[in-house]
């Protein structure tokens, strides 16, 4: 659990870039009230930069960590299976509507070089004797999330264990970083 936390705190510190004091103090408006309440802010709060989604990709990703597998499934009371997860993930942390298959989702985005993958980024493999019949979300450090198999539940594995390294079949980056 705490090597766990130790790849979250990491992962976030290189995506949430900091913040000053500044930026997050509401912007003033013309004028105040009569009863002294507090300034209204002058524009609405900006959408989610990508750094924040990724952020809020890996919590929403990470804290699906022993949900069960199930075939079909996509949702965290019923249980996922690998697609369901990417899915259920990337719509509550980022608003996007993922196709429910992983060679679907495999169409999708960017391709991204291995030697380039930042957490947040889709990894694909071979698993069932055909392209890209997996799919998990990148978390940092050659490790990956994802809703495994049966009998199994939502974990951490390892992109550099021999049986993912020989079943590799690329990456796709959905996230656009704020250096794009």
């Amino acid at each position: 659990m705490a090597a766990m936390r130790k790849l979250l705190i990491t992962a976030l510190l290189v995506f949430v870039a900091p913040v000053g004091a500044d930026e997050l103090a509401p912007a003033p408006s013309a004028a105040t009230s009569a009863t002294g309440s507090p300034p209204v802010l002058a524009q609405p709060a900006a959408a989610p930069l990508p750094a924040q989604q990724a952020a809020d990709l890996l919590i929403h990703a990470l804290s699906m960590i022993g949900v069960k597998y199930k075939w079909g499934g996509n949702s965290a009371e019923n249980g996922f299976d690998c697609s369901g997860f990417v899915r259920h993930v990337f719509q509550e942390a980022t608003g996007l509507d993922l196709p429910r298959n992983s060679s679907s989702i495999s169409k999708l985005g960017d391709t991204v070089d291995p030697a380039s993958l930042v957490p947040g980024d889709l990894v694909f493999f071979n698993t069932l004797r055909r392209r890209f019949s997996h799919v998990a979300i990148y978390i940092g450090e050659g490790r990956f999330v994802h809703a495994p198999r049966r009998g199994k539940s939502v974990e951490i594995a390892d992109m550099n264990d021999s049986y993912w390294k020989k079943r590799f079949n690329g990456a796709k980056r959905l996230l656009q970083s704020s250096t794009d």
